[in-house]
């Protein structure tokens, strides 16, 4: 997890990505996963024989699919209200094409959700695409944590206008993710059979090679530069 990081990402936070290409960045990002992230958790769960990880993941699931008590809304419409909030035009949302290494990277993700077992579902669902470079710190006292910078200096807010009330889905990842991050390691580190563990680090490793090879398609579409 401390490789999932990518070169072009300081470009988006430095507000160096222009501001009509960005609809190019959520519709990959909403096609590839954000759509279909409660789904994966679900699939997850039904492969589950495990009561104590199913009870973790049904947690999360119901967040992400309803908004439960916090979020109010399901995740991936609030993710919406970024494009929302920028006067892009939604109705393109509903016609995504991905991009060739999106597209791979969606295989991969189908492939170890559904096909993998439980263990490499959840590994790939909970900690990869809901982690950051910041693991370390979910685990460590001593490691640096996940920045949370006021959210009138989030990237999209400084730099391209966007109103901060619609950083709904920032605001309910900052009230959650906690208790994700914990659970998360949780059901990996307590419960994954000491056989499966090869196989779920083997499936992090795809995993990341794809990631990074979608964001640097997506860096390329949306014109960012190496070394800038």
């Amino acid at each position: 997890m401390e490789r999932k990081k990518h070169w072009a990402w300081m470009q988006f936070t430095q507000g160096l990505v222009p501001r009509n290409r960005l609809h190019l960045h959520f519709e990959q990002e909403y096609e590839t996963y954000v759509r279909d992230f409660p789904v994966m958790i679900g699939w997850a769960f039904v492969q589950c024989p495990i009561a104590e990880v199913r009870r973790d993941l049904a947690e999360n699931l119901y967040e992400e699919e309803t908004g439960g008590v916090i979020a109010g809304r399901p995740h991936p419409e609030l993710f919406l209200e970024y494009p929302r909030g920028l006067s892009f035009d939604l109705a393109r949302f509903d016609r995504i094409e991905l991009a060739p290494a999106a597209r791979r990277f969606r295989t991969a993700l189908d492939e170890y959700t559904q096909n993998r077992g439980w263990a490499q579902a959840c590994a790939v669902t909970t900690i990869f695409l809901e982690g950051t470079d910041h693991e370390r710190g979910e685990l460590d006292p001593n490691a640096p944590r996940r920045p949370e910078p006021p959210l009138e200096d989030h990237p999209l807010v400084k730099h391209y206008g966007l109103p901060i009330e619609a950083l709904a889905l920032t605001k309910a990842h900052r009230k959650v993710e906690g208790s994700h991050r914990i659970a998360a390691w949780r059901m990996i580190l307590d419960h994954a059979p000491e056989a499966e563990r090869p196989s779920v680090v083997a499936a992090m490793e795809t995993l990341l090679a794809a990631w990074l090879a979608y964001r640097d398609e997506v860096a390329l579409a949306v014109g960012c530069t190496r070394g800038c």
